[in-house]
């Protein structure tokens, strides 16, 4: 009767009714922040899957072509190290023939087939256009038709000669260059001559893991990493530019390359892990391999 007489039963009411509204804002709220950390999840698993799964996809389509014209197949695939790269291109050096008996041809990626490489092949220059980007080598008597894909293409062209044009710098560490390793918390850098290791640097920044739990701080936590991984990438690019008058190659990431691509000669996808010493043997290793296709 009191609280009645003196208004208050209206305020609480009034109270009753927005405490109610602030509990289901706050479950609003609530589901609102899971969503959003599942989403920021879900992009972070994502960006992992991206380098497997292009690959994946690539592999699928090579399938999808092959089960599509099933007479139609590469007759051996392999990718190449050193020791066996150098084998290849032996032997591939020791073909002769006539004045115009053997063709040399570099194909680019989604480039057109060159027409005296089309002749030459006839219905197995699809097999060229699955390859590309590479260098085809043929002869006149059918004896030899491989696709390599080396480290270093060079620009397209199409000859024929007495001899395979067969130049190992495309293929082989040669001269002096440098090679570095960049990744999201990774940096290494090594200075060569020819296979010799003339000098090398490397560190690794602080960069919080991709999986993170909770609610409210799942925003933070992507911005923060965000801004961690800028850092690291501003202090490898800081530690490329003191690299000046040779060729620079850049592997790493699939996602961090294109900050690099204005500065490197090459820009290249690898998957290596580990210390900045052992990574950036590993990201060696898995930029000079050739690919060899046998058409």
């Amino acid at each position: 009767m009191l609280d009645r007489l003196l208004g208050r039963e209206g305020l609480r009411d009034r109270i009753d009714d927005l405490e109610e509204e602030r509990r289901h804002l706050e479950r609003r709220l609530d589901a609102e922040r899971e969503r959003r950390s599942e989403a920021v999840t879900a992009r972070q698993e994502a960006e992992e899957r991206v380098n497997r799964l292009e690959d994946r996809i690539a592999g699928l389509r090579g399938e999808l072509d092959e089960r599509d014209a099933p007479d139609l197949a590469f007759r051996h695939r392999e990718a190449m190290g050193r020791r066996r790269t150098e084998s290849v291109l032996d032997r591939l050096e020791c073909v002769a023939t006539g004045p115009e008996g053997a063709l040399s041809a570099m194909v680019a990626d989604g480039g057109e087939v060159p027409g005296p490489l089309a002749d030459l092949l006839g219905e197995r220059r699809a097999l060229v256009a699955r390859a590309a980007p590479c260098l085809v080598y043929a002869d006149d008597a059918h004896l030899v038709g491989v696709a390599l894909s080396p480290p270093l293409a060079p620009d397209p062209f199409c000859e024929w000669g007495d001899g395979f044009r067969v130049e190992r710098e495309w293929f082989l560490p040669s001269g002096r260059h440098a090679l570095a390793l960049v990744r999201a918390d990774t940096f290494a850098l090594g200075v060569y001559d020819g296979d010799e290791r003339v000098s090398s640097e490397g560190f690794e920044s602080d960069v919080k893991e991709q999986h993170s739990k909770g609610g409210f701080s799942q925003g933070r936590f992507e911005r923060v990493r965000d801004g961690q991984i800028r850092d690291h990438l501003d202090r490898c690019a800081e530690a490329l530019d003191q690299v000046g008058g040779i060729p620079l190659y850049v592997v790493g990431e699939r996602t961090v390359l294109d900050r690099f691509a204005d500065r490197a000669a090459v820009t290249r996808a690898v998957d290596a892990t580990g210390d900045p010493a052992d990574a950036l043997a590993d990201a060696r290793r898995a930029f000079w391999r050739t690919r060899l296709a046998a058409l």
